[in-house]
């Protein structure tokens, strides 16, 4: 039993698939709670006991913890719709970590999806809120009102967002974009390229910010010439030997525009995950690097979970590391 599971943890959920019983009725015999007022048959509790010996289950002390303190529901608030085609595949990866995470803690998930738009946002805060239907909730979404925020940590609100975020109180577990641009930077000049452009908004959004902030401070340590350019079609016209997109979706437009501008040799290098669908196919081989999503995702839902059970401790604010994608869009210049 214990070898088919091999290479990954094992759930309540596993132990209750293979003994035939409920996940509930694992985890009252995992907490040996005799005064639920459920009757668990002697054979019954024995086998879920061989079971979790046999697999060598390993009861997590943050579920444990957490069920004594609260409903075991974790609230999931985005302030952009994650289910449309267009954002579907970007959030999708966040939402698998979060749901992996809070069905090994013994968790539900509660989805906010009756809250107001208001001036063409989701808001928290308006009409009916149903936060305290929830033990906590996980914030999703690039651009996080960040009055809201203040009110969350001004109310004691357990929250933590999917992302980093200004403000010394707010939680988060986010990528460390500005690490991973600089990276692409010296990557570019060490194969020669001396003059680059970056093309985005470069904020307001924190996530937008650091690529930008990372962007401007490898420039400036290595010495090459890194200009913003908030469009793509002007950045087409410069003379750069390299162009970083913010978005990764325009990587196929970029490439189509420089080879109708003469261009093909310029380089191409995408700084995350495309956000929304692209028209003009990129290839699959783009230099890039891989935002952890599935595992900002888990990591926000375990943050979360540990807030619940102790409510007094500091604020997690943690950047992840993005993974660094060989490809062949970045290419020497060759003088």
């Amino acid at each position: 039993m214990r070898a088919a599971m091999v290479g990954r943890r094992i759930t309540q959920r596993d132990i209750a698939r293979m003994t035939g019983v409920s996940q509930a009725t694992v985890s009252l015999v995992l907490n040996d709670r005799a005064d639920s007022g459920v009757r668990i048959a002697p054979e019954t509790r024995q086998r879920v006991l061989d079971a979790i010996r046999a697999t060598g289950y390993v009861a997590d002390v943050v579920g444990r913890r957490l069920a004594d303190r609260s409903n075991r529901i974790l609230g999931v608030f985005t302030y952009e719709p994650v289910f449309p085609s267009a954002a579907a595949d970007f959030y999708h990866p966040f939402l698998i970590g979060i749901e992996e995470r809070a069905e090994e803690l013994g968790c539900d998930l509660l989805l906010f999806t009756s809250t107001p738009v208001v001036d063409g946002r989701r808001r928290l805060f308006e009409g009916d809120n149903r936060m305290r239907l929830a033990d906590g909730c996980i914030l999703l979404g690039r651009s996080i009102d960040r009055i809201e925020l203040e009110r969350l940590v001004a109310e004691g609100h357990p929250f933590v967002s999917v992302g980093r975020r200004d403000g010394d109180s707010v939680p988060y577990v986010g990528a460390d974009y500005a690490t991973a641009v600089g990276a692409l930077v010296r990557k570019a000049v060490a194969l020669g390229h001396r003059r680059l452009a970056y093309v985005g908004t470069g904020g307001p959004a924190e996530s937008h910010a650091d690529r930008l902030e990372g962007f401007a401070e490898a420039c400036l340590s290595t010495g090459a010439v890194g200009v913003h350019h908030p469009r793509l079609d002007q950045a087409v016209r410069g003379d750069f030997t390299a162009i970083l997109l913010e978005e990764p979706a325009d990587a196929g437009e970029a490439i189509r525009a420089l080879e109708h501008h003469g261009k093909p040799e310029v380089s191409v290098v995408a700084l995350g995950e495309p956000t929304r669908r692209s028209t003009t196919p990129a290839p699959k081989d783009l230099t890039r690097f891989r935002t952890p999503r599935r595992e900002m995702g888990w990591q926000a839902a375990d943050e979360l979970a540990a807030l619940v059970g102790d409510p007094a401790s500091a604020p997690v604010r943690r950047l992840l590391p993005c993974e660094l994608v060989e490809g062949v869009t970045l290419s020497a210049v060759h003088h």
